[in-house]
């Protein structure tokens, strides 16, 4: 019996991209692969258009290749894609998203590694002339910030574009935490990793993300505090600069009054600045110190991560 891939595909107002991302899986599996049968899991993360209805007729021309899951309302990118390894039952999973940006034709590299004896091959984008410089900017200064706090090694450039074994979904599954940050537990997970670079494509018909500003703040939110306590232990030492600050602008005021009374800060300004100085580190502390028991209090409350309103197709 030969081998499974098992492709995960969230689908959030991909409707337009639809039918040629199952068209070009498809040729790219019958032509480039041999000996292995594969299936294709879309997830329907709460999508407003018409994606539904496009899979229905997909799965009604393909229905040993296609399964749909479709969730009862939008849980997020890493929820539908956490739905689908749950699903999955082939022998190495494919993560990838909906929108043609992770090229099909890559997916052969993947699997030739994986043949190899790789169990986690993730694919990583070369460095794109189009992007935003700014946006190049802020992700280079996440992820070095995030391999300095992180316990675990997170690589650069990599999003979920990967091939996983599947004793290494079989970890994942394990996993039930609530804030899913899926490259992270793949680093986690540790076995034998390697990298396969590709370019990433244009937006099938120049669509726009619908990974907002908000969502992408959230997703490194649950790399940072989901992977590391270092913000925790940043806390004590932020306290004791910000205490020696506020001893020297005492001590400068005193100073000035005694020695200096012409470069004295008049009235209550001084007392002003420290009051505001301290207050804002207590903030901040408050803050961090909030992110973590949030994510406590949701973690105890043991929600379902997603919930699947309904499925169809015939593939497993």
């Amino acid at each position: 019996m030969p081998k499974t891939i098992s492709f995960i595909l969230p689908v959030y107002k991909n409707e337009s991209s639809l039918q040629e991302l199952h068209s070009r899986l498809t040729a790219v599996m019958n032509k480039d692969v041999k000996g292995l049968d594969y299936t294709m899991i879309f997830v329907v993360d709460g999508s407003p258009d018409n994606s539904i209805e496009v899979l229905k007729k997909i799965t009604a021309k393909d229905p040993s290749h296609v399964r749909v899951l479709s969730l009862s309302r939008n849980f997020g990118h890493q929820a539908a894609v956490t739905a689908g390894i749950d699903y999955a039952t082939g022998d190495a999973i494919i993560l990838m998203d909906a929108d043609l940006q992770d090229p099909p034709q890559v997916c052969p590299e993947l699997i030739e590694q994986w043949q190899n004896g790789y169990d986690v091959v993730y694919a990583q984008r070369r460095p794109r002339k189009d992007y935003p410089w700014f946006r190049r900017m802020l992700s280079d200064m996440y992820y070095g910030a995030l391999a300095k706090m992180s316990s675990v090694d997170i690589p650069r450039n990599v999003g979920d574009f990967r091939l996983i074994d599947k004793k290494v979904a079989d970890v994942i599954r394990s996993m039930k935490e609530y804030h899913r940050f899926l490259r992270g537990l793949v680093a986690y997970a540790g076995f034998k990793q390697t990298a396969v670079e590709f370019d990433r494509d244009p937006r099938f018909d120049d669509g726009k993300t619908s990974y907002s500003f908000k969502k992408l703040v959230q997703l490194a939110k649950d790399g940072i505090f989901g992977f590391s306590d270092s913000p925790l232990r940043l806390l004590a030492p932020i306290g004791v600069v910000g205490a020696l600050l506020s001893a020297m602008v005492g001590l400068h005021a005193f100073l000035s009054w005694l020695f200096w009374p012409q470069l004295a800060i008049p009235g209550w300004g001084a007392v002003i600045i420290a009051v505001f100085f301290v207050g804002s580190l207590q903030l901040i502390a408050l803050g961090v110190v909030a992110e973590y028991l949030g994510r406590t209090y949701d973690e105890v409350r043991r929600r379902p991560t997603y919930i699947v309103a309904e499925e169809f197709g015939d593939a497993k």
